[in-house]
């Protein structure tokens, strides 16, 4: 492969990538000093084949000549070949000139087992030959047959997404769906584990592999606090602290949000202080970014709304875009993520950006 791609989003970068465009005020929202854009690019869905890599990448052109600079991906999704299609992109674009790297954050996850390119005919053979054979991991390291969150594991996965990418810093690294590890580990051993993939994730900062960490969730932050899958942000941002000290690079969660998922934003599940809060809520006082998946639920949400729920979305056309606006509205949310394979796709959701987003009082008529 050739040079691995140098540098990193920077403030500058970042502000100069806003500056270009003229969305509605409330597209760009800067935290942790950077500008994001508040519809994100997702990369989960679709077949590990030639003619999804060619639908993504060109889709993925078409956002970051948009106005969207956030990239999200996972080594997992389509067999490693979302990060190789988003790698493939952002090469192409910076060798242009049409972007810098500066201007463009890149996430990528890891945690779940990846397969390399396509399906293998027999995946338990494929793991066992290449994890545990090899020595990468234990028996005893997996949960559920697909997840580990070893830092030797994970430092060979994050070298895989930085090769995989053609980059030598990812911008913001997750650690995919822990609340994985509790179906098999008591709540103490998921919390040493947890802080040594933090001790591992910190470590990598200061050798400039990664710039920030977070977690990516699907239940754990959206479960009630009796549920075995629950997971306190409290407790996760005191186990960073211990890895890390008081200038721990812990900045960032994913979990869904939509208008069938709204947890997130209306159930107090959350520690905080004598009480229980919102996640969302809670995200704000701690200082956290939160990023919202599953912002059309994987398509299901572009089927038409009732007239009069569709109402409080004016100046928006298809249900997509009212979905889109209602995650991108929410307290909170850095930037919605969406999966999108075409280019009119893109143009479709980016209307939204047209638009500022709706006001707390205005998202409260929804429920």
């Amino acid at each position: 492969m050739a040079k691995k791609v140098k540098g990193f989003a920077t403030p500058e970068g970042t502000a100069a990538y806003r500056a270009r465009f003229s969305w509605a005020e409330g597209h760009f929202r800067k935290a942790q000093g950077l500008w994001f854009s508040s519809i994100g690019m997702g990369s989960y869905l679709g077949e590990p084949d030639d003619e999804t890599d060619r639908l993504y990448e060109e889709a993925l052109k078409e956002a970051l000549r948009s106005g969207i600079n956030v990239i999200d991906t996972a080594i997992n999704y389509r067999c490693q070949r979302s990060e190789r299609s988003s790698g493939r992109v952002l090469r192409g674009l910076l060798s242009a000139g049409e972007i810098q790297r500066e201007e463009i954050i890149l996430c990528t996850k890891g945690g779940f087992l990846p397969f390399d390119r396509d399906y293998p005919r027999d995946p338990a053979a494929y793991f066992d030959a290449t994890y545990l054979k090899s020595g990468m991991l234990k028996p005893g390291d997996m949960a559920q047959g697909c997840h580990a969150m070893t830092p030797r594991y994970l430092e060979n996965q994050l070298e895989k997404s930085l090769e995989n990418f053609g980059v030598e810093t990812v911008d913001l690294y997750y650690v995919h769906n822990p609340e994985t590890q509790l179906a098999e580990a008591e709540s103490k051993t998921f919390s040493k584990r947890l802080q040594a993939v933090f001790e591992f994730l910190e470590k990598k900062v200061s050798e400039g592999k990664i710039r920030m960490y977070g977690v990516a969730t699907w239940s754990g932050f959206r479960a009630p606090p009796e549920s075995p899958e629950h997971l306190s942000l409290e407790d996760i941002q005191i186990l960073a602290r211990e890895a890390g000290g008081a200038n721990h690079h812990f900045k960032a969660v994913q979990l869904p949000l939509n208008l069938a998922m709204p947890e997130a934003w209306v159930l107090p599940n959350q520690n905080y202080g004598a009480g229980k809060a919102p996640f969302l809520e809670v995200a704000q006082k701690l200082g956290i970014m939160a990023f919202a998946s599953a912002s059309l639920l994987q398509g299901q949400l572009t089927r038409p709304f009732p007239p009069a729920f569709q109402n409080l979305f004016s100046g928006l056309e298809k249900s997509s875009q009212c979905a889109i606006q209602f995650v991108r509205s929410a307290p909170g949310i850095v930037t919605a993520l969406v999966g999108m394979k075409r280019k009119e796709h893109v143009r479709e959701n980016l209307e939204t950006a047209r638009i500022s987003p709706l006001s707390t009082e205005e998202l409260s008529q929804l429920f």
